[in-house]
């Protein structure tokens, strides 16, 4: 008659260990991997001011021909297509609400932007604006808006609509406004060397409440730090699974 409160043999209790240490490191494991925080799955995207760091800063664009962009400024928003990375233009065009030009011309000049970059193979994927001023001389124009940089109504209206990870993000301009926006609306922000940028950064920095994150000479110094952030950033994710992934089969063993 059998018993069946008989001890297993050696090899058999040695198994049945294992197999509650494989069961309990992994629900540790499992456990572990619910409590880190998950990436966000939006887009990354790279918003550019406009005058001073996609075109030369030459004040208010009041007619079309004033309009140059910089020779650079082609192959760093094609560098930026070519990685995936949406490239949006931010700016602010008080001059439509001050009366020095209609907000017609705003569009036409981005029309050309647009054109001019597409020649050469490079493509902005949207273009926002703020005609508005609190002091606006055109009374449609008169507000105290949300769209107005520093704040960050135009980073928010690109965000839902093409559903970007501001946290994984950039703001690249050349006036404090540029990099305050960028710092409430949380992404990384680049202080460029043209438009107002140097002396900007050479004479008032002290003044500022935060130093921007990154400084480049200009728009395609800028794109080659953001793309190289990037990478590392891949690699820190890819290294990490590896990471993982050996952990678990070191846990098989047991």
């Amino acid at each position: 008659m059998t018993n069946k409160n008989k001890p297993g043999t050696l090899r058999e209790i040695s198994e049945s260990v294992r197999k509650s240490l494989r069961s309990s490191r992994a629900a540790k494991l499992q456990r572990a991997a619910a409590k880190r925080p998950r990436r966000a799955r939006g887009v990354t995207a790279v918003f550019l001011d406009r005058d001073g760091t996609l075109c030369e800063e030459v004040g208010y664009v009041n007619h079309i021909d004033r309009v140059r962009l910089f020779p650079w400024t082609a192959e760093a928003v094609r560098k930026l297509n070519r990685a995936g990375v949406l490239v949006i233009v931010t700016t602010n065009q008080s001059g439509v609400g001050r009366g020095y030009f209609p907000e017609e011309l705003v569009q036409r000049v981005h029309q050309k932007i647009a054109l001019e970059l597409a020649a050469s193979d490079a493509r902005l994927d949207a273009f926002y604006y703020c005609p508005h001023h609190p002091e606006a001389s055109e009374k449609a124009y008169r507000k105290d808006c949300d769209c107005r940089k520093p704040r960050t109504g135009m980073l928010d209206e690109a965000a839902k609509r093409f559903h970007i990870d501001l946290k994984s993000s950039y703001v690249v301009g050349d006036s404090s406004r540029d990099m305050e926006m960028g710092f409430n609306a949380g992404v990384r922000t680049i202080l460029v060397m043209t438009g107002y940028g140097r002396g900007n950064y050479e004479n008032l920095r002290h003044r500022w409440r935060r130093q921007p994150d990154m400084i480049a000479e200009n728009l395609l110094e800028a794109v080659e730090k953001i793309l190289g952030e990037i990478r590392n950033q891949k690699l820190e994710v890819r290294n990490q699974k590896n990471s993982e992934r050996k952990q678990w089969k070191v846990e098989d063993v047991f």
